[in-house]
């Protein structure tokens, strides 16, 4: 006899088109209302992850990498006092993808074609610099690793190019009416994963007027397989342990030793730390606080605490998001549409999804799924 999964009725819900978040008006309206406000964050990681692959390549003191090359006293002044969006976020989530790996896109930065068109790259950057060029020598994947980096700066910002647009106009959508349930929200993101999917990840610096080629299109890497991807299972599944909230003294053994067992990404956080030191996410409801719709912040003035616990309510939205852009990756991969009738199309999508629900036993999914 079968056992059943702890997680059937969920697996039963998905099959039958409907979500990892269960639809109600309110979840719709809290999920719309943070991603129109994540899309808008997205949009300034984006064009700030894109700025420093292109332009502050190889610098080793990058001072002003956070002003997309546009520095002034009065900004500067503004940035000193965090008067700005927080772009650490944002390479917080680019140094899970570069530290988890996995997938073609990690692949190709330990090819040999990549290492030679990187190569032939450091060498144009430090052209006159024998000391760099002789410490390169010396240590050859130094700066190598510093390239491999840069790549995930590139890929991440046009990963989220992307994903700004689809938020923003699922929020379009929802104010014309257009988008009512949470299975639409599902529907939209999907479509925009599916038109995006073979987007070119490609990545070149200019350097003394001549272009050189890192991660070349000819490479066919891609906006879904080679991005969409590796982000959710580095920044959705697994993540990295918070500084300061667990040891990281191996004879603690409070870490996984095997990476594939690291939880700690955006579906299983505990919303209730945010605003605490050392957690990177904190930084990301604090910019999204300042572009919550008036909707939104109707919301939660009318819940129990008001908004003295903005962020606690802000990242619990979030996280409800998440869990529908989850749904519309798994939607996406399936071997077979999830709503088909046929027996074996079903059967393969029941195993499919099991393997799945396993990883969201120890997750938040029950909490953002209750009354």
């Amino acid at each position: 006899m079968t056992a059943i999964h702890p997680l059937n009725s969920t697996i039963e819900r998905l099959l039958q088109g409907e979500a990892l978040l269960k639809d109600s008006p309110s979840n719709v309206l809290e999920v719309v209302g943070i991603l129109h406000s994540y899309g808008i964050v997205l949009d300034a990681y984006s064009n700030n992850l894109n700025y420093i692959a292109l332009h502050q390549f190889l610098r080793f003191f990058p001072f002003f990498k956070y002003f997309n090359g546009e520095t002034s006293l009065p900004k500067l002044l503004k940035h000193w006092q965090h008067d700005r969006i927080n772009f650490e976020y944002a390479e917080y989530c680019m140094k899970a993808m570069f530290w988890h790996g996995g997938g073609r896109y990690d692949n190709y930065l330990d090819s040999p074609e990549f290492i030679a068109l990187a190569q032939k790259a450091i060498r144009a950057r430090f052209a006159k610099n024998p000391i760099v060029l002789g410490m390169d020598q010396l240590f050859p994947e130094f700066l190598l690793e510093q390239v491999r980096q840069l790549a995930y700066y590139r890929a991440l910002g046009q990963f989220w190019r992307i994903m700004s647009d689809m938020f923003m106009s699922l929020s379009d959508q929802y104010d014309r009416r257009k988008i009512t349930t949470i299975p639409q929200v599902v529907q939209h993101i999907q479509d925009g994963l599916v038109a995006g999917a073979n987007f070119p990840i490609e990545y070149a610096v200019e350097l003394g007027g001549v272009t050189y080629d890192i991660v070349p299109r000819s490479a066919k890497m891609t906006f879904l397989m080679d991005a969409a991807v590796p982000y959710v299972e580095a920044v959705f599944f697994r993540g990295t342990p918070f500084s300061g909230t667990i040891s990281y003294n191996a004879q603690a053994a409070r870490i996984p030793t095997e990476q594939g067992d690291f939880a700690y990404g955006a579906l299983y956080a505990d919303p209730l730390p945010v605003g605490g030191a050392g957690i990177p996410p904190t930084l990301l409801m604090q910019d999204m606080r300042h572009f919550v719709p008036d909707y939104l912040h109707q919301f939660y003035e009318n819940s129990l605490r008001h908004e003295d616990d903005l962020l606690v309510k802000i990242c619990q939205s979030f996280q409800k998001s998440m869990y529908c852009v989850t749904t519309a990756a798994l939607r996406g991969l399936a071997p077979h549409p999830l709503e088909s009738a046929d027996p074996a199309h079903q059967a393969a999508n029941s195993s499919y999804l099991n393997g799945w629900m396993d990883r969201f036993i120890s997750s938040q999914l029950g909490n953002v799924n209750r009354d």
